[in-house]
This record gives structure tokens, sequence and C-alpha cells, in this order.
């Protein structure tokens, strides 16, 4: 492979073998478990990886801009409409057994917060973490310190008929809540490849995000196979769609197309990034 033996030592010392394995499978010869083909480059590999990086880091300001919105907006609409303790009502939900773990969930990660005003609620009330029962916080408190998985599982239990599960969609742009609890279980599972350093390269969601119905956005309405929805790219786009909604004022599609211009050898369709696609609504 086409570069020094010192440096690619020396990489190797800094990023693990099989870190960077995935990054070169395709260079392989299919005949041999040891040799490579001639087109092997060791340099393409370490662009593929730092394209991959970057890329996640990118994301990362998206999925902040997601997360945080998406926070602010359930406690707001769904307290206004229901009080501050409207978590712990069981009727607001679909079904009872995720309501219980999913509150048990959200107490859970709220006895780990160091936050100040996390520590002050549990050493000032009758704070029962593993319980139903016990003094709650506030949701503006609680939901505070919730992961992304906690937040985009309890919105998905909400009763569909609740307006205030409909306001929430509707900020982000959505006309219908399940097509946007439906993005957000797969911006979810971005959210853990991201926080975890996992590559994107030649990744594929197992479940294909929808396509809402009846939405004049023109991204919305256009056909996608179920290999290219299953992409990190459409994922991507439902982010920046997101992010569009509740940000107008974004830099993240900017970062990602100058990203996408600057790569040199790299061959961003093993992201999903095909022909034309900053042509598309949504990269305009």
């Amino acid at each position: 492979m086409k570069l020094d033996v010192t440096e690619a030592t020396n990489i190797l010392s800094q990023v693990s073998y099989s870190r960077l394995k995935p990054y070169w499978w395709d260079m392989r010869d299919p005949e041999s478990e040891d040799a490579f083909l001639d087109i092997a480059d060791f340099s393409l590999v370490l662009e593929r990886y730092n394209f991959d990086r970057s890329l996640r880091l990118i994301l990362f300001e998206a999925i902040e801009i997601i997360e945080v919105s998406l926070r602010a907006k359930i406690i707001n609409h769904l307290s206004e409409a229901h009080g501050g303790l409207w978590y712990l009502d069981s009727s607001l939900f679909l079904n009872k057994d995720y309501f219980e773990e999913h509150l048990l969930d959200l107490k859970s990660e709220f006895n780990r917060s160091k936050d100040g005003f996390a520590v002050e609620f549990k050493k000032s009330n009758n704070w029962i973490y593993n319980e139903l029962g016990g003094d709650n916080p506030d949701a503006w408190q609680i939901f505070e310190v919730a992961t992304f998985g906690t937040l985009s599982k309890i919105y998905k239990n909400l009763n569909h008929q609740l307006p205030a599960k409909a306001a929430v969609a509707k900020d982000f742009g959505m006309y219908f809540s399940n097509d946007f609890s439906n993005w957000l279980e797969g911006i979810s599972v971005f959210r853990n490849m991201i926080a975890h350093h996992s590559r994107l390269w030649n990744f594929r969601l197992t479940k294909t995000p929808t396509r809402p119905k009846a939405h004049p956005n023109p991204w919305l309405k256009q056909e996608y196979s179920q290999i290219q929805k299953k992409s990190p790219f459409f994922t991507i786009s439902n982010m920046i769609y997101l992010c569009n909604a509740v940000r107008p004022d974004n830099q993240v599609k900017g970062n990602i197309k100058r990203l996408v211009a600057s790569a040199n050898k790299v061959n961003p369709k093993r992201w999903g990034f095909v022909d034309g696609w900053d042509k598309e609504p949504v990269w305009r």
C-alpha cells in the first residue's frame, strides 16, 4: 500500500487496525485473505477515514440543533397543555407498559445528572429514582437531562390525538407525528453512532425512514429506492430538513457541501451522495 512504512506504523499506533479495516475492505484480493489488489492505496484509506470523521463532526452539530429544539418543544407544548408534571399522566400515552419503562429511564437519567438544579432537587425532595412514586421535578427540569433516545421514545408513545404532539411535529415542518417519530428513530441511531465514533462509511439503516405523504415540500415528495433510503445520505437529508425548519440560519448544509467539494479521491457515493445530490430541493 502506497505509504511510507514508518508513517503507516505511526498512524496505526493512533488508530487501530480494526477501526481502519472497513475502509480498505474493497481493496482486498477476494481470492486471498492477506493480499491486496494493485489499486490498494493506504493514503486513500486515510482520506476515507478522515472524510468520515469530518462528516460525523458536522453531523454532531445538526444533532445538537435537533435535540436541543426537540427537548424545548416537548417541554413547552406538553407543559402548556397538561401542566408541568404531564409526563406522569399515563392517560396521555398509548402503551402503559412503555409509559412506565420510559418514565423509569427518565428518572434514572435525572438521578445520574450532576447539574446543579438536579442535585438541589434530589437533596431537597422525597426523590425515588427507581420507582414511579416520590416527588418528581417539573418537565422543564427532568427533560433537560434526558437522552435523545428517551426523548424520542416518550414522544412516540404520546397519544396521537394530542394537539400538543402534533404541534411539536409542526414546529419541525412535519405534518404527521408518526412520520416525525420515524425520522427521530433513525436520527437516534446516528446520534449513538457518532457519539461512539462509529463509521458511517457504507452504513445502512436496518429500518427504512418513511416518506411523508400529502406534503407540499418538494423534497418530501420525491421517491427513492430502498437502498437510498437506508443510506446515511437519506437520514442526513432528513436532518438538514429538520434543522432548516427550527434554525434556518444553521451552517450544517453548507459545511457538508464544502466537505464533499473538498474530497479528493474519496467517492461520496459510499455515504449515499449520488450524482446530483446537491441539486435536490433540501440541499439548494
